[in-house]
């Protein structure tokens, strides 16, 4: 985190100065910059670069830097509100629009100000990512004999193998295609087992990347609710008999946002329920590996008790890793998973290889049971900070369920809390959260919000954040 920020230091600094030079003027060389700034040759290269990116500065190999000249004037802008009648020529046609809704993906994603902390992130900060692990494993992985080469379409054997080990017994490595992160082999499955237009049922609530996925395919997500022991079995065969769908995608696993794990006597049930419905099951399995280090035994992934192909399984090491470390597997067993091959291969034709070496030799190696042994206690401690937090000074938002996995808690505003304006001044008192809001498919029982504790630096950063919700409580309630 240093070095990042060093280098926009040292580029700001840079940039201030550019108009003491004329244009094609020299720069001073790495040296003096290392010298007069006190950072690493590493930082002064970098500087220059995310110069030379930005068209103001030009460097020549054995030469130096020099301040780019100016460009001539751009291009007149042109008339571009002909695309608006392109773009909704044919949504009168259309069973359901397939414009994209992202902003309940962008909430997750999007940095936030500076000084803002961050309680709406959706991975792990920087502090907790394997960064040398993965930067040793990258480095091995590009030596590797061919590791620039096309891998095979559906993904190096060994990896495969790894993968279908981590699912369980019913699954092979010739069931499995590496995909490229959790939110692509979504999309392939969703794209495979459901024509535009049709029904697919999701739980209620559940996570904003999987509804806009739906949409943008032009399906109609339909809710059922889950509870404290995951989606509620009745619930579901009725939504089957009633919506006539044929999949329903689920995270029986820690589910997002709830972090409810599916009850024992419910998974059977589930399973059964959709094979005589005829319909898939599509198992997003994205957090098994940032369980918390109290939690119980796990349960096996669904497909690993599916043997008549009616689970989708979608597995990701992107969550305990990096936000770009984006690996994932596909799995499923039977004639779908051609179809999901063909649609993979269209789309992306595969996962760049040196990514998949890199994630062999990561997994593959002695840091890796270290990384995920720190993540489970460290996790642990966060959630438990942020608990006790809630408890001690803001009583009034009620905590259902403390999950023992995952990486975020889901509470409920006081009846009557307008949500968006919660948000809001959360954001002014310097806190960013996820608002319940985009969670659910149709209209939302109550008012509730998501807050993460693996997006921050720490417990101080935990018992901060609160202590600033306290202060939006305060202002608005």
């Amino acid at each position: 985190m240093q070095e990042r920020s060093s280098v926009g230091e040292l580029a700001n600094q840079l940039r201030s100065e550019l108009n003491h030079y004329s244009p094609g003027g020299k720069l001073p060389s790495s040296r003096v910059l290392v010298e007069r700034f006190r950072v690493s040759p590493v930082t002064v290269s970098r500087a220059l670069a995310q110069l030379a990116a930005e068209g103001l500065v030009v460097t020549r190999p054995g030469a130096g830097a020099f301040r780019a000249r100016p460009r001539a004037g751009g291009a007149a802008r042109g008339d571009t509100s002909w695309q608006e009648v392109a773009l909704s020529a044919d949504a009168s046609t259309e069973v359901v629009p397939r414009s994209v809704d992202a902003s309940g993906v962008l909430v997750s994603l999007a940095a936030p100000p500076p000084g803002v902390i961050e309680f709406n992130g959706g991975y792990l900060h920087p502090s907790l990512q394997p960064e040398r692990a993965m930067a040793a494993a990258l480095s091995r992985a590009g030596r590797r004999p061919g590791a620039w080469g096309r891998p095979p379409m559906e993904g190096l054997p060994e990896l495969r193998e790894w993968f279908a080990r981590s699912i369980g017994d019913t699954v092979g490595p010739a069931d499995v295609l590496v995909s490229a992160g959790g939110q692509t082999a979504l999309t392939t499955a969703l794209r495979a087992l459901a024509p535009p237009g049709a029904p697919v049922l999701v739980e209620s609530p559940t996570y904003p990347g999987m509804l806009a996925i739906a949409r943008a395919a032009g399906l109609r997500p339909l809710p059922v609710p889950v509870d404290a022991d995951g989606v509620r079995p009745a619930l579901l065969a009725d939504a089957f008999r009633a919506s006539g769908a044929r999949v329903f995608v689920c995270q029986p696993l820690f589910q997002n946002p709830t972090g409810a794990v599916l009850a024992p006597e419910r998974r059977g049930e589930v399973l059964r329920i959709a094979r005589k419905a005829g319909a898939f099951v599509v198992e997003d399995d994205f957090v098994r590996r940032l369980v918390h280090a109290d939690a119980p035994p796990l349960p096996r992934p669904l497909a690993a008790e599916d043997p008549d192909g009616v689970v989708v399984h979608v597995g990701s090491l992107t969550k305990a890793t990096s936000p770009s470390f984006r690996v994932s597997a596909l799995a499923a067993r039977g004639p779908v998973l051609e179809r999901l091959r063909a649609i993979q291969v269209v789309d992306t034709f595969f996962v760049p290889r040196p990514l998949q070496e890199a994630a062999l030799e990561l997994v593959g190696s002695p840091a890796w049971p270290r990384h995920l042994r720190t993540v489970a206690a460290e996790l642990k401690v966060r959630r438990d900070a942020m608990t006790s937090a809630l408890r001690l000074r803001l009583p009034e938002l009620a905590l259902p369920h403390i999950p023992s996995g995952g990486y975020h808690l889901w509470l409920r505003l006081p009846d009557g809390t307008d949500e968006s304006a919660f948000t809001a001044a959360a954001l002014r008192a310097g806190v960013a959260i996820a608002p319940g809001r985009p969670y659910f498919s149709a209209e939302p029982p109550a008012g509730h919000v998501r807050l993460s504790f693996a997006a921050v630096a720490g417990t101080g950063e935990i018992t901060e954040g609160v202590r600033r919700l306290r202060a939006a409580c305060d202002e608005l309630l």
